[in-house]
């Protein structure tokens, strides 16, 4: 089995992916067309800082994905399967054949402009806890307005809600076992059902979408399973306000019989944490048989 795992939560530095704009002209030119600035400056000169704001962001994160799978694609077979962090998985519908390169990228384009107009929320990677005992902690202390936005792995996972209480919660986490406590740089409460009434605005955005047919299995976020050819359009609107499964989606990789060693993270050597958190849940797991409560 070969997986492509593309990464969501890389660090977005000024100059990454320098020589691929120039390799891929024509798709930088679109993703110009498309976004009606210069994807080459922002990402390798970043004027104004704007790399770190979720509009930049996400469409930086597309492009920049999207043309490290064009490179390893050039030389390498197809995977038996792909799959995206968060607004990555845009990047593995794109490896699937979903989506064309243009239109990943107004997909993409619509949902971080929506999630910029988000207020008053923010999220934070907590390590060292489980979500059981995260829960139990948050409930103890009376903070019921925070959810689990991303379960990357046993001992790690991300919250999301109203920035009063993610900085609230930072000291009793802390106090209670984390290892460390990152608030992330994020305006919103996203992956939660906050993000209701957006997920309202892109799914309209949505539906004047035709997709292609799947041509590599794309493991969903929101069901930690393969994409249904029917679902298409679901998963990316429901991806909004529930939470990224990662955890699960890398246990069912490993109970279809693979192994962290074939699964490729499609970066440009940034800085990003998906082919370690492979590493860590098939270690920290031990035999693939999914649980009843995972299949």
């Amino acid at each position: 089995m070969r997986a492509y795992l593309f990464p969501g939560l890389k660090s977005r530095q000024k100059g990454m992916s320098g020589t691929l704009f120039d390799r891929y002209s024509h798709l930088t030119a679109k993703a110009d067309e498309v976004l009606g600035y210069s994807i080459k400056e922002l990402c390798l000169e970043d004027p104004g800082g704007k790399l770190a704001q979720t509009r930049y962001h996400q469409a930086a994160l597309y492009v920049v994905n999207a043309l490290c799978y064009l490179a390893k694609a050039h030389t390498d077979p197809k995977p038996d399967y792909v799959l995206g962090q968060s607004a990555a998985e845009y990047d593995a519908l794109f490896a699937s054949g979903v989506v064309d390169f243009e239109t990943g990228l107004m997909l993409v384009k619509k949902r971080g402009e929506l999630m910029a107009q988000a207020k008053g929320g923010a999220m934070a990677a907590v390590n060292g806890l489980t979500e059981n005992k995260i829960k139990e902690i948050l409930k103890q202390n009376n903070i019921g307005s925070i959810y689990i936005a991303d379960y990357h792995s046993t001992f790690q996972v991300v919250i999301s809600g109203p920035r009063e209480d993610i900085l609230r919660a930072e000291p009793i986490c802390l106090n209670n076992g984390a290892k460390y406590y990152r608030v992330l740089k994020a305006n919103g409460a996203f992956h939660t059902p906050y993000m209701e009434e957006i997920k309202k605005e892109f799914r309209n955005y949505v539906r004047q979408f035709k997709f292609s047919d799947i041509e590599i299995p794309i493991i969903s976020n929101v069901t930690a399973r393969p994409y249904q050819q029917d679902q298409v359009k679901e998963n990316m609107i429901e991806q909004m306000t529930r939470p990224v499964r990662w955890r699960e989606s890398i246990r069912y990789l490993l109970a279809e019989g693979g192994t962290a060693s074939d699964f490729d993270e499609i970066d440009d050597g940034g800085l990003s944490m998906v082919k370690a958190l492979a590493i860590r849940i098939e270690n920290e797991t031990g035999p693939f048989a999914l649980s009843q409560e995972e299949a």
